[in-house]
């Protein structure tokens, strides 16, 4: 299968471009570049202006964060499959953290400018896309309120 096919399949297999028809699929590949890097490379630093959205179709990548006096922390390890930079659809802040190649890993990098373009373009698209968009942003939302109430939970244990 040639990459346009078997990005399709990747692409959709991720709860953000799930409920897309193979030509709206078929327009998001077009907007995009597919990279290469090797395990422990650089995506981006925490504070860079967010400029492309990422899908991972190999390997993996370390979302970190560096704390001063301690070196890295994980926040999370993604797969092939997994998208990752797409906080910057939405608002144009710096980025939250750092991306590391975790693995050697081929990714395919969006223009954030032209996925926007289209969404602008395209709002069939955009409602789909950002109803999906909601959907996982409350999902990772109830995730992480579950992590804090464990943690609070655990910490109880040691007053």
């Amino acid at each position: 299968m040639d990459d346009i096919g078997r990005g399709g399949e990747v692409l959709k297999r991720i709860d953000l471009f799930h409920d897309l028809d193979d030509d709206e699929i078929a327009a998001l590949l077009l907007l995009g570049q597919m990279k290469s890097y090797a395990s422990g490379a650089t995506i981006f630093v925490e504070n860079a202006d967010p400029d492309r959205l990422y899908i991972i179709y190999e390997g993996s990548i370390r979302i970190s964060k560096v704390v001063d006096g301690v070196g890295e922390e994980a926040l999370a390890i993604l797969k092939a499959g997994d998208c990752f930079g797409e906080m910057a659809l939405i608002e144009r802040v710096p980025r939250s953290a750092h991306a590391f190649a975790h693995s050697d890993v081929r990714l395919l990098e969006i223009p954030i400018p032209a996925m926007l373009d289209l969404l602008d373009t395209d709002r069939r698209l955009a409602c789909k896309f950002l109803w999906s968009f909601c959907r996982v942003l409350s999902g990772r939302l109830r995730d992480t309120s579950s992590k804090i109430s464990s943690l609070f939970l655990i910490s109880s244990h040691f007053k």
